[in-house]
């Protein structure tokens, strides 16, 4: 008996965040406004909406916030659930010429159906290390994992209008 009891105290001790998950469902893919000028090229080869969604559920994870992935999220649902658009996507320059390369996603967090936190974030990039090295997608990419890891920190202390990213 003595044994179950150490196994299950060692057990809440080591993972504090199991017992205590909060729940968010995430679209997936995330929307692209419609008055977004972004490249034909960049819709087509980057998959930038699902890059997004896949990185705010691996840095939420970290928190203790169990993700879900639904196609399309109205804010109705029950429980918690976070819309996202990218709003722009900037892909100037080359792996030649130096990349300049930003990316805007705003989003809001519902809790049965009311708004409860919003945001906007940026993320600019120039290629980082090796830049010279990699193509669009990949800077892209790296903007957009970025952008994720910012939104899913957020849903650790979501506040309404913040401002993340390059825009803080």
């Amino acid at each position: 008996m003595k044994k179950w009891t150490c196994f299950a105290l060692l057990a809440a001790v080591a993972a504090p965040g199991a017992f205590a998950a909060d729940s968010v469902t995430v679209q997936k893919p995330v929307t692209i406004n419609d008055d977004a000028d972004v490249p034909q090229a960049v819709l087509d080869e980057c998959k930038l909406d699902s890059e997004v969604p896949d990185a705010v559920a691996a840095k939420a994870k970290e928190a203790g916030i169990a993700i879900t992935f639904a196609d399309k999220v109205s804010g109705s649902e029950p429980g918690k659930t976070l819309q996202m658009q990218i709003t722009e996507v900037v892909s100037d320059g080359n792996a030649f010429l130096g990349h300049h390369k930003s990316m805007t996603v705003k989003g809001k967090l519902y809790k049965d159906g009311a708004v409860i936190a919003s945001f906007r974030d940026r993320r600019n990039s120039m290629g980082g290390a090796f830049g010279g090295f990699k193509g669009n997608c990949a800077v892209l990419a790296r903007t957009a994992k970025a952008i994720g890891e910012d939104i899913g920190e957020w849903l650790a202390a979501p506040k309404v209008d913040a401002r993340l990213g390059d825009l803080e």
